[in-house]
């Protein structure tokens, strides 16, 4: 008589036992942690699988020009910021794990505020992010590391919903300098749909200086609806990738030129802005794209 293979054990039990695994791992210290903080074992895993159903059925974001991120080697992603919490930053960083050929990892450059607060600042750290200032950055971008900066901070994500989509200032261009440093080449990032999430209709400056926040919102849902108003609303997101603008034709004493960090800065700015025109122009629906 013919033998009869033995059945597959279920999907369940497969995921079960890595997840013991994982787990048995993260007690016993079996795994990795760089000089920034950096877990790449429960940011690809755990971190991940909890912004893939925000990323891909909540706001379904598309991605576009990925093919300008290159696969191997150190660059600069630089991206409008918006939506009141920094949800823009979690799917960019999410997109180039799942959608890119390489399944690279974006090291974001936070504020120092963001790092003061408990929980959120250990788990950016775990997640890949570190202190947006240049030797850190630089460091980063020389060892090969995908690097990614908002320059707009806190101007851009706390502006109000009558504002939207138009960017703020880009600061002194030291994520220009530091590109300059380094020779790595420079990726505008334009986010359309991370505006609509949370629309500021208002801003309480006594209680945000009372917290110490840069702001604290009033939006159409909060704080009306309490807890239920910190559910983002359901945008139709686009993220795209532009071309690259190589420094390879400047040297690292460039860096030191505040005419050059001037124009490349406008340069990347005018870049995003235009790419943000055309998106929202061919948007019919700010929910269904």
């Amino acid at each position: 008589m013919a033998a009869v293979p033995d059945p597959e054990p279920p999907a369940w039990e497969s995921t079960l036992a890595e997840a013991l695994r994982f787990l048995r791992r993260r007690l016993a210290g079996d795994y990795a942690v760089d000089e920034f903080g950096y877990d790449p074992e429960l940011a690809s895993t755990v971190l991940a699988g909890a912004l893939q159903p925000l990323y891909q059925h909540w706001f379904r974001v598309e991605t576009i020009g990925m093919q300008h991120v290159p696969e191997t080697g150190g660059a600069l992603i630089v991206a409008n910021h918006s939506g009141t919490l920094p949800l823009d930053a979690l799917m960019t960083i999410h997109s180039l794990h799942a959608e890119h050929p390489a399944k690279r990892r974006l090291r974001l450059l936070g504020a120092d505020y963001m790092f003061r607060l408990p929980v959120v600042g250990e788990l950016a750290r775990k997640n890949g992010a570190t202190l947006a200032c240049s030797p850190d950055a630089e460091r980063l971008m020389s060892s090969g590391e995908l690097v990614g900066v908002f320059p707009e901070g806190f101007k851009g994500i706390g502006k109000p919903f009558a504002d939207r989509y138009k960017l703020q200032r880009f600061g002194r261009g030291g994520f220009v300098s530091a590109a300059l440093r380094t020779g790595v080449p420079i990726i505008p990032c334009s986010i359309v749909g991370a505006e609509e999430i949370y629309p500021k209709i208002g801003d309480v400056q006594p209680l945000a200086r009372l917290l110490g926040a840069p702001y604290f919102p009033i939006t159409p849902t909060f704080p009306l609806l309490g807890p239920l108003g910190l559910v983002p609303l359901p945008s139709k997101w686009y993220i795209e990738f532009g071309e690259p603008i190589s420094l390879a034709d400047y040297t690292p004493a460039d860096a030191d030129d505040p005419m050059l960090v001037f124009n490349l800065t406008d340069q990347v700015r005018e870049t995003i802005q235009h790419t943000l025109y055309r998106l929202l122009g061919q948007r019919r629906n700010v929910f269904l794209g």
